[in-house]
């Protein structure tokens, strides 16, 4: 796992426009971001992800994305796997054929333009740290993107440890995204008070891990947080994400510009 530096330790971008494009397992979408405010520019546009999910074809609908935006500027890119200096090295809900890719370079390649490339959870991570539900909270934050898995950002005191892949925990006799994704939900035909059970499993283990300070649920679903989060029994407080589920396109831009002005 690597370790990044986010706020105090990094001063907001000047005023700047940059494209956060947000690949994930179901869709791909992107927006164009103010990444000294963290607010969309523009509408998001979204894509489904292409299936197969190779790498050429990935690709490909980034890059008809992109051109939506008649944009040239800076491009952020997430994706839902370990991202290590922009080669991915997992692929549960994409295409095998992820593993291992320099899939920075793929995507820079079809846009024609330098990508920065980190994994989906981290940058919806970063963004909530930065504008959103953990702005300001110390000690150990815990975001997790509820979706066609569960991606996860562990915060500590400010600071991100990247790839921590917490969704991917054994759980239940299978991994956890398995037991109490959206996915899981949708695919188990749960109703609430089920899935809400299952959640509170499934966080009481990593509260059992981490004795965290704060959980930061976002994803799609957390657009429905009223009917999950107060059925929640711990005793970490959880919030819903503020930038709901754009969190990982804001998360995207914010790296981008912090990489292009460290250059």
């Amino acid at each position: 796992m690597e370790v990044s530096s986010v706020c105090p330790d990094r001063t907001l971008p000047a005023f700047g426009t940059v494209l956060g494009i947000d690949i994930g397992g179901s869709g791909i979408k992107g927006a164009l971001v103010d990444v000294s405010t963290g607010a969309l520019l523009s509408e998001r546009a979204h894509l489904a992800t292409p299936q197969p999910a190779t790498p050429e074809a990935v690709a490909q609908a980034v890059r008809e994305l992109a051109d939506r935006f008649e944009f040239s500027g800076l491009v952020g890119c997430t994706f839902p796997a370990i991202v290590q200096h922009g080669v991915t090295r997992s692929a549960s809900n994409v295409d095998k054929s992820w593993i291992d890719a320099p899939a920075q370079d793929i995507l820079s390649l079809a846009l024609e333009r330098p990508v920065v490339l980190l994994n989906d959870a981290d940058a919806a991570g970063l963004a909530e740290t930065v504008f959103g539900a953990a702005k300001g909270v110390a000690g150990t934050v815990i975001v997790l993107t509820l979706g066609t898995g569960i991606g996860s950002a562990l915060i500590v005191d400010g600071r991100l440890v990247s790839n921590t892949e917490l969704g991917h925990l054994q759980f239940k006799g299978d991994i956890a995204e398995k037991y109490c994704s959206a996915k899981a939900k949708e695919r188990h035909s749960l109703g609430w008070r089920t899935y809400s059970k299952r959640l509170n499993e499934y966080l009481a283990h990593l509260e059992l891990l981490f004795s965290p300070d704060l959980f930061i649920l976002g994803g799609g679903i957390s657009r429905k947080h009223e009917r999950f989060i107060p059925e929640l029994k711990l005793r970490t407080p959880v919030l819903p994400a503020a930038l709901r589920n754009q969190a990982g396109i804001v998360g995207a831009a914010l790296v981008a510009a912090w990489a292009d002005a460290s250059h």
